[in-house]
């Protein structure tokens, strides 16, 4: 848990809060939906393979939205809170939320390059690169890994990104996007430098 608070600071700013109000409704969608035998959310506003026979061009923009369990939305739901309130408040909203959906659309296109890539949902790309923006403006803020032990921001992100990498290239099998959050990252890096050398930019 990070502890920063600058002064100000809101605990629910407007992105993030309607972000968060956006992925609650989505979710419930899916599930009452998918309960009721109407229809699958997910197959239809997921991320498919361009040669699926099931792509459309409002996936990469909708896929990060969708997601496939409780546990699945929580934690990225948690996230977005925790890191993304701080951002907010320090980018502004305009900034923030087109970081965000910089993130996740990004990653998405990339992970359309990957070969086998199978249904992607979830918001896990653009809360990655929410986090790799966090190391980077706060990288000696202090995170509690399970409330419990403290780990420089720097060092937890270097952390993740080889754990990305590695279980992206010897588990693939296991059904998670690692190269989608990597992706996300890669993302989030590019911009949050390039805001650095031009922090008068419109976004």
């Amino acid at each position: 848990m990070a502890q920063y608070q600058p002064q100000g600071f809101r605990l629910l700013p407007t992105a993030v809060k309607h972000l968060l109000i956006i992925n609650v409704l989505a979710y419930a969608a899916y599930y009452i939906l998918a309960r009721q035998g109407i229809c699958n959310l997910n197959d239809i506003l997921g991320l498919w393979s361009v040669n699926s026979g099931h792509f459309h061009i409002w996936q990469p923009l909708t896929y990060m939205f969708m997601h496939a369990s409780i546990d699945h939305i929580f934690f990225n739901m948690f996230s977005l809170w925790m890191f993304g309130n701080v951002l907010e408040n320090v980018w502004g909203t305009r900034r923030f939320l087109f970081y965000y959906l910089a993130c996740g659309i990004g990653a998405g296109l990339l992970h359309l390059l990957m070969p086998g890539m199978h249904l992607t949902v979830g918001a896990s790309a653009a809360v990655y690169g929410i986090l790799l923006a966090f190391g980077m403006l706060f990288p000696n803020e202090r995170i509690y890994v399970y409330f419990l032990v403290p780990i420089k921001t720097k060092y937890f992100i270097i952390g993740m990104i080889v754990l990305e990498l590695f279980e992206g290239i010897f588990r693939s099998y296991d059904g998670i996007a690692h190269f989608a959050h990597l992706g996300g990252m890669l993302i989030g890096f590019l911009l949050v430098l390039y805001w650095r050398k031009h922090p008068f930019s419109r976004f």
